[in-house]
């Protein structure tokens, strides 16, 4: 019930009252590659009113861990930033099979539905511990079973966070193998916290783990076991 009633609400409730900002929502310009047209690149790790309770508190208390630099928020956005893309691109890109004009179309999967439909998650990452942690909320647009999310939907949230922890402790890496023991279903509209560990590292092979549990960590939902390679800059696929 909760969940579509927030639904009803998203056609008019598409952003705070009086066009103040939320945290994290400064305006960023970036240039679209077919003009000199600025445009505004929207942070989607922030709060919406498709957020449930769970899910607000659960940020606010760990905006609270990143006052004092121990745990840092990381933005997210519908385009991966220009840097990266050149970063894949130096290392797996083959320019005769992928235009630039294609790129310039592209937008993250997991930011591809509107507010409070698919993906709503924001990531916090603490260097000292190389710990992600990743709040995550399935919407309705990710059903599997009647009533709860897709499995593939969370393989897509254990990937991206275990795939984000391995970046952020030893850069471009992409996964190699990705194992899931599935416990419980995840219902819809519920929050999940993600919690991954990079567990060791063997030259450029990096080790992390995850599972998925319920807000009140009573209810274990899923655990995953990963390899990712970091990407060797003096070698490329093409």
């Amino acid at each position: 019930r909760s969940c579509a009633a927030r639904l009803r609400t998203l056609g008019a409730l598409r952003g705070p009252p009086g066009g103040r900002r939320l945290p994290g929502r400064e305006p960023r310009p970036a240039l679209r590659s077919f003009s000199s047209e600025e445009v505004i690149l929207k942070d989607y790790s922030v709060p919406n009113p498709s957020w449930n309770k769970d899910l607000r508190l659960l940020f606010d208390q760990f905006m609270e861990k990143c006052e004092d630099g121990s745990w840092k928020r990381l933005p997210s956005y519908k385009r991966i930033p220009a840097e990266k893309i050149q970063d894949f691109k130096t290392h797996l890109l083959d320019p005769k099979l992928v235009k630039e004009e294609q790129l310039s179309q592209t937008q993250l999967f997991t930011r591809s539905f509107d507010d409070g439909l698919g993906f709503e998650y924001v990531m916090f990452y603490s260097d000292v511990e190389k710990r992600m942690v990743c709040l995550f909320q399935g919407g309705p647009y990710l059903e599997g079973p009647p009533g709860f999310v897709h499995g593939g939907a969370i393989a897509t949230m254990i990937d991206s966070t275990v795939g984000m922890c391995a970046l952020m402790a030893g850069g471009v890496v992409v996964t190699a193998n990705l194992n899931i023991n599935y416990k419980r279903p995840i219902p819809l509209c519920s929050v999940v916290m993600i919690n991954s560990q990079l567990d060791k590292v063997e030259g450029r092979k990096f080790f992390v783990s995850c599972n998925v549990q319920s807000v009140d960590e009573k209810t274990l939902y899923s655990e995953a076991t990963s390899i990712f390679i970091k990407l060797n800059p003096a070698k490329s696929l093409t």
